[in-house]
């Protein structure tokens, strides 16, 4: 039995709640995780997973062999990428917003690739939260408050925001040239698919937030959604710039309150403790980081009405 094998098996059965999702995840025959899991539990002298026909969970010595497990893969994999002489290899999974992905990410991932190219990434694009733990993801990045203690986060930028609406809509209701004006103004309203919670505009008002809540015809669930629903026509939105950059120069929508902005908003990587010192997440969250501070990432306010 391959006892290094065996645990990183075991902490992917437990991370992933079963022995099928772990097989897949590691490219392994299922009959193979099964006799694997036997092996080490024969070896130990203990059972380490309580299984059922809908779920596996560790026992009491499992949740404590996973622990250890966990530890000491993470040294084995700092050990080997400081005296191994060769790049960062192996799966990273790595999760972000649509946008984030799509405008930021892709266009400059080619770098990365070429200077990693034993790295393989598995990139899932969406604004719904991650277990990261729960669905074996190495690395996500989300924007606004993190509030998960249980993750490491790593700052990646304070991204510009701005208030936009729809030349249509603009010229139906009138443009806003302060917070006063929005009296009779309709905003989309973007609301949580997880939690139900629903998001006014926001303004900086020195150190404090003005928060405004409009009339709404329409509420949306997804940031691709809230920006379609204003080009629609629908109401004011305040999204980062870089999202809404491209959609202002074509002139689909219009920056208002140019005087008043909306606070920024954070972006930051957050990966499970004992993915910390990983070399493919350590070199991608560095590389990311680089990215973000460039001048032309599109994460820095310079748009005009």
């Amino acid at each position: 039995m391959d006892r290094f094998n065996a645990m990183r098996v075991f902490t992917r059965i437990v991370e992933l709640g079963g022995f099928a999702k772990a097989a897949d995840s590691l490219q392994m025959p299922r009959a193979s995780v099964t006799v694997l899991i036997k092996q080490l539990e024969a070896h130990l002298g203990v059972q380490l997973l309580h299984r059922t026909t809908r779920q596996v969970s560790p026992t009491l010595d499992g949740a404590a062999y996973y622990q250890r497990c966990v530890s000491v893969l993470s040294d084995l994999e700092e050990a080997e990428g400081v005296f191994s002489a060769s790049q960062p290899k192996g799966t990273l999974r790595v999760e972000m917003p649509a946008a984030v992905g799509r405008l930021v990410v892709l266009p400059a991932l080619p770098e990365f690739t070429q200077r990693y190219p034993q790295i393989a990434l598995e990139i899932g694009l969406n604004d719904r939260p991650v277990d990261l733990i729960r669905e074996g993801v190495d690395c996500a990045i989300r924007a606004g408050l993190t509030v998960d203690d249980s993750l490491v986060a790593r700052p990646l930028v304070l991204m510009d925001q701005v208030t936009v609406a729809s030349p249509d809509y603009l010229r139906a209701r009138g443009i806003p040239h302060t917070v006063a004006d929005l009296s009779g103004h309709l905003m989309v309203e973007y609301f949580s698919g997880v939690s139900g919670k629903r998001y006014g505009l926001e303004f900086q008002q020195g150190p404090d937030v003005q928060l405004i809540n409009l009339a709404k015809q329409v509420s949306v669930n997804s940031a691709e959604g809230y920006l379609a629903a204003c080009v629609a026509g629908y109401g004011l939105v305040q999204a980062p710039h870089y999202h809404v950059a491209q959609w202002v120069r074509e002139g689909r929508l219009q920056e208002v309150l140019s005087e008043c902005l909306p606070p920024p908003l954070a972006l930051t990587a957050l990966y499970p403790p004992h993915r910390q010192l990983s070399p493919r997440v350590r070199v991608f969250v560095d590389w990311l980081v680089a990215v973000c501070a460039r001048p032309g990432s599109g994460f820095c306010r310079q748009m005009t009405s």
